[in-house]
């Protein structure tokens, strides 16, 4: 037997209850590697799985971005599938361009509990909104890149940007851009 089979996590420090349950985007993922209660990840096996580096992992922590990280009797870290959806949320918070210091409020305030709905709803409504402009950014990008593929093409004969573009956006789950508009 290994230790991660004998050992029993450490109750010192209580889970706040929105972490106990995933996120909705981690909940679609298809499941964990491990079932709950079997879930003890070392911090090599979470560098893998989040693409996050063992670095990375003790800095999140270090930073208070991750709750609380059990430990295994001699003192190294043990992450839970919420662990993992935690991280999850995280590196998509990440994607948005939220700042460190902005998901590190954030994870304060859920560790506060339900009195922070309404500040975590403005945050989050805030990082959605930044996100809308950059997308509309990229789509204006994207019609400039468009226009000047379009040009090279018609010198050289070859597949008009727009016709790629059109193509894929129409595979797409929301075929609606303005680079067209």
């Amino acid at each position: 037997m290994t230790v991660t089979q004998t050992e029993t996590p450490r109750t010192a420090e209580p889970h706040t209850p929105e972490l106990t349950s995933p996120p909705q985007c981690a909940a679609d993922h298809g499941g964990h590697p491990r079932p709950d209660g079997q879930d003890r990840y070392t911090i090599s096996e979470v560098a893998a799985l989040s693409g996050l580096s063992a670095h990375t992992l003790r800095w999140y922590e270090r930073i208070g971005l991750m709750p609380h990280v059990d430990r295994s009797h001699t003192g190294q870290r043990r992450f839970s599938n919420r662990d993992l959806d935690w991280l999850e949320l995280v590196g998509k918070l990440r994607l948005t361009g939220m700042s460190v210091a902005d998901m590190v409020r954030y994870a304060e305030m859920v560790r506060q509990g339900e009195q922070t709905y309404t500040e975590r709803q403005e945050l989050l409504e805030a990082t959605r909104k930044d996100v809308l402009e950059r997308i509309a950014e990229l789509h204006d990008t994207l019609a400039v890149l468009d226009y000047k593929i379009d040009h090279y093409s018609r010198k050289t004969g070859g597949l008009r940007a727009t016709r790629a573009v059109e193509a894929h956006a129409a595979t797409a789950p929301s075929a609606h851009t303005t680079a067209n508009a």
